[in-house]
């Protein structure tokens, strides 16, 4: 039986931004198929570059492992790997050369392997997989060991001679619970672990309910799961997690869904099934402000242990919502975060500036949102224009030589907008400072207030105050002397 090695091309070291966070979560989508390849009978090893110091690090696990294959199966629930980072393809390139130089077969499956294909097939690989993966990874490597066709396999792209041959497209899994779960031991738990104790006193693993997000917001590519939307039950869901927590004694999880309990009956179920089995952690979700607004969802979340909410909330106009088909109101952001509030759970807001159209009063209004609402926590970012997406092909004409980040701390406009990129960089920073800054002050008051309930986290966020405001107020000058300098 033909001998695996499954590796991704995410490197820690690689994202300056990430490293500093410290939050770093296991390759889930290179787990599950891992999995699938294991229940199919295949010898499976794995190569995590999570933690790895270079692309070359992968040459001692060739030697110790001998593969036949080596699978680069990038996390696909991960937003990190959609973003089509420029050090990782790098990195990734050079371990499909390395692999080849090994004599092994390299088959590819990754948002930026679908969006440039034909780059990855220049430097060595295989086979190249689209869209959703374990089944097309299965009957690919099913297809070498027999020697026969690719031709009939679906959802794949490899060369024949010069010729690129791309065959037709494979339809998603509607039954996510006849997946295995992920291949948890083959990775150093460990390590993880120990990252997150050691920052953050508690451990997160990242578990996934779904696949596939069906709203039509403009900007975002979905090259793996696309727009339709499957779930695993919560039955299977809460199975893992028992399972997870028996292994691991998790406290805390990530559901990295695009979009977490669309239907209220799904959240409303699995909040009795945590109760019923008496599962105790905490975690987190990304959703949007008007599926929260729907009868009990946000109760059962509070319920079922959620601790923090992240919304897509990107704009505080509504003239910007609507241009990217975002499907909700400012209204619905406002009453959603005061909803989050008031179950004692924290919301956190995902901003984007930059937009076609986006002026001044647009981001004014954005700030004004932020700080009318007072989120937890915001990840500011600005429009990046990905292949496939309804806004790449409105500004592709306007795109500038760099077409994709370096690293996620990259935050280069791209693309011809109504300001410079120096203005949007800046903004960046004077939004995290004002937002900071109004934290500090929020901290200050609570302890002038509460002297007997003061705790060193506290104290340093007051005490913060002294450099936050001020440096708000130098990045508001450099605003106003860009606007007038462009």
């Amino acid at each position: 039986m033909a001998s695996i090695l499954l590796t991704h091309s995410y490197f820690l070291r690689f994202d300056p931004k990430q490293l500093k966070q410290q939050q770093p979560y296991p390759p889930l989508g290179t787990l599950y198929a891992a999995s699938v390849l294991r229940d199919a009978g295949f010898s499976i090893a794995l190569h995590d570059t999570m933690f790895a110091r270079s692309p070359d690090d992968i040459v001692a696990t060739l030697n110790s492992k001998t593969p036949n294959y080596v699978v680069l199966y990038d996390d696909g629930f991960n937003y990190l790997t959609k973003m089509c980072l420029t050090n990782m393809r790098e990195a990734a390139f050079r371990m499909i050369r390395l692999a080849k130089e090994y004599g092994c077969n390299v088959i590819v499956s990754s948002s930026d392997a679908t969006d440039h294909y034909e780059q990855y097939l220049d430097n060595g690989a295989d086979i190249v997989i689209f869209g959703e993966a374990e089944r097309t990874l299965r009957e690919t490597i099913q297809h070498f060991e027999a020697s026969t066709s690719l031709e009939e396999i679906p959802g794949i792209a490899f060369r024949r001679g010069t010729t690129t041959l791309r065959t037709a497209k494979r339809a998603v899994m509607d039954d996510l619970d006849t997946l295995p779960f992920p291949a948890w031991d083959l990775i150093d738990v460990e390590q993880y672990k120990n990252t997150w104790n050691k920052r953050y006193g508690y451990f997160s693993l990242n578990v996934a309910t779904t696949r596939g997000c069906p709203f039509k917001c403009n900007w975002c590519a979905k090259p793996i799961y696309g727009n339709r939307y499957n779930s695993r039950s919560p039955q299977n869901v809460v199975q893992e997690l028992l399972e997870l927590q028996r292994r691991f004694g998790i406290e805390h999880i990530w559901f990295c869904d695009d979009i977490f309990g669309l239907k209220p009956s799904w959240v409303q179920e699995f909040a009795e099934e945590v109760t019923r089995t008496g599962l105790k952690f905490r975690f987190k979700i990304q959703s949007r402000a008007d599926l929260l607004l729907k009868s009990g969802t946000v109760e059962a979340l509070a319920k079922a242990g959620c601790e923090t909410i992240w919304m897509g909330a990107e704009s505080g106009s509504q003239k910007i919502l609507d241009a990217m088909d975002k499907g909700i109101t400012v209204e619905q952001i406002y009453e959603a975060t005061k909803t989050i509030k008031r179950y004692l759970m924290k919301p956190a807001l995902f901003l984007q500036f930059g937009y076609v159209g986006e002026t001044k009063e647009d981001i004014d209004a954005t700030v004004q949102m932020v700080l009318d609402l007072m989120p937890t926590d915001i990840g500011v970012s600005v429009s990046y224009p990905l292949p496939g997406t309804v806004f790449y092909e409105t500004v592709k004409q306007d795109l500038r030589t760099k077409a994709n980040w370096t690293d996620s701390d990259d935050l280069s406009l791209m693309f011809r907008s109504t300001y410079p990129p120096a203005f949007y960089k800046r903004l960046h920073r004077f939004v995290h400072k004002l937002f900071r800054g109004r934290q500090a002050i929020q901290s200050l008051q609570n302890v002038l207030k509460h002297p007997s309930m003061l705790n060193s986290t506290q104290l340093r966020s007051a005490l913060s105050i002294v450099y936050f405001l001020p440096a708000a107020a130098i990045d508001k000058l450099r605003l106003h002397f860009l606007l007038q300098h462009p």
